[in-house]
């Protein structure tokens, strides 16, 4: 992405980086005004008990304990917003406390990018992952004297957001070690949150659903395994906890438009028959317990820069044959970013987990980033595969015909990568 100069105009000579650009152009449908201050929501009551009530309160013990001397000593702040981007806590040097009040940078106020554009707690909240703003990467002019890194934290067992970390300050913040530093502190929240506040077992559902067409669902007491149409919309509950309109569900389970509600409602009432009447609401769809889904579990591990643990969670596609349209996007992204990461991190051992895997023996971009990354004395067995590979693609092959459908790939329930110890340049046994 390059010709985007600012907030204000979007356009010029000076390149900036994608994620900044995307969220200044969300900033600009949202239509915040690049100048102004946040708004103050919360009173001091409303504040307190907000904090009292919220599940981030239980890890601010050791949020302050790794940040709070920081922050203090280094002139910074250290910041804790809610999942709408609301300030919970900030705290920190009292003469950098007095220069943010200048912005609204306060607790009670709102920072959700859809309100102040981009900033580190709001974009990282919107994007899902850790994010570093850096000075005039700010949306808004009277934020451009500061720098920022926040990372979201996350519930421990359903995954939701809860909100964000966030460290703030001036320009010595400008430095790939403040976002890897809140980062670890946003997984060390979550960690003291599975410590203090464990959901009881009764309460949880288990989805599997990578690298299966039918999907198995655990529930206390018994295990399911359901039948693709109910895979399918077991995968779209789970990814929406807080329910589904008939309507929208409608969409996101069937290609053809013909499909009436009543095909839809025929089928939910089954699945309910299947789980139980607690289980399943309708007005809107939703299940009504916590479902911990391993394709979540792999995006989180994603998200937070754990990409062998990703991997190591990813037996294969999601629903690999369905061909419902939200499953289809969810599945075409998750497989896209994990490749990504992979390509990124150049770990040969990933690679070939990837490279000699069911959907990856026709990925082209990752041979090829294989070729690069194994030792010397590997790379003629590797380059081998990618002369094939080429000469496949040149001959219009069916083999990559696979590659470019690869998260349709059908895979049996029971498939699984191999171990990222395994012997490079050669299939794994």
């Amino acid at each position: 992405m390059s010709g985007l100069s600012g907030p204000t105009g979007l356009s010029g000579p000076c390149a900036v980086r994608p994620l900044v650009a995307d969220s200044w152009r969300r900033s600009a449908r949202a239509q915040v005004s690049p100048d102004g201050t946040a708004r103050i929501e919360l009173d001091e009551e409303e504040l307190a008990g907000l904090r009292a009530e919220h599940p981030l309160a239980a890890a601010m013990p050791v949020i302050r304990e790794l940040m709070g001397a920081y922050a203090h000593d280094g002139e910074h702040l250290l910041a804790v917003c809610d999942a709408t981007g609301r300030m919970l806590w900030v705290e920190g040097h009292p003469g950098t406390l007095r220069k943010a009040r200048g912005m609204n940078f306060v607790a009670g106020a709102r920072w959700s990018e859809a309100v102040v554009g981009t900033n580190a707690p709001g974009t990282a909240l919107a994007v899902g992952r850790p994010v570093q703003v850096c000075a005039a990467e700010h949306f808004r002019r009277p934020v451009q004297a500061w720098t920022c890194a926040a990372a979201p934290v996350h519930d421990p067992y359903s995954g939701r957001a809860l909100g964000a970390v966030d460290i703030t300050g001036g320009d010595e913040l400008a430095h790939p070690h403040s976002l890897a530093f809140v980062q670890a502190v946003a997984r060390a929240a979550e960690s003291q949150l599975a410590l203090v506040s464990p959901a009881p077992a009764a309460d949880r559902l288990r989805l599997t659903a990578l690298g299966r067409d039918e999907a198995l669902l655990e529930l206390p007491g018994r295990r399911l395994r359901l039948s693709r149409r109910h895979s399918e919309i077991l995968v779209m509950l789970a990814r929406r906890s807080e329910g589904v309109a008939g309507d929208e569900l409608l969409t996101l389970l069937y290609e053809d438009e013909s499909v009436t509600p009543v095909t839809l409602r025929a089928e939910l009432s089954r699945l309910r028959g299947l789980l139980g009447p607690e289980l399943l609401a309708s007005r809107p769809y939703r299940l009504t317990r916590v479902v911990d889904a391993d394709f979540e579990t792999v995006e989180r591990r994603l998200a937070s820069g754990a990409v062998s643990a990703a991997l190591g969670g990813y037996p294969g596609p999601l629903l690999p044959s369905s061909s419902a349209p939200g499953v289809v996007r969810l599945r075409e992204r998750l497989t896209g970013r994990l490749r990504a990461a992979l390509v990124d991190r150049a770990d040969p051992a990933l690679l070939a987990d990837w490279a000699y895997s069911a959907w990856g023996e026709n990925d082209v971009t990752v041979w090829r980033a294989l070729a690069s990354a194994v030792p010397v004395g590997e790379v003629p067995a590797v380059r081998a595969r990618l002369a094939a590979l080429d000469a496949e693609l040149g001959a219009g092959g069916a083999g990559l015909q696979r590659h470019r459908n690869v998260t349709s790939r059908t895979l049996g329930p029971d498939r699984r990568p191999g171990t990222a110890g395994a012997v490079r340049g050669r299939p794994h046994s």
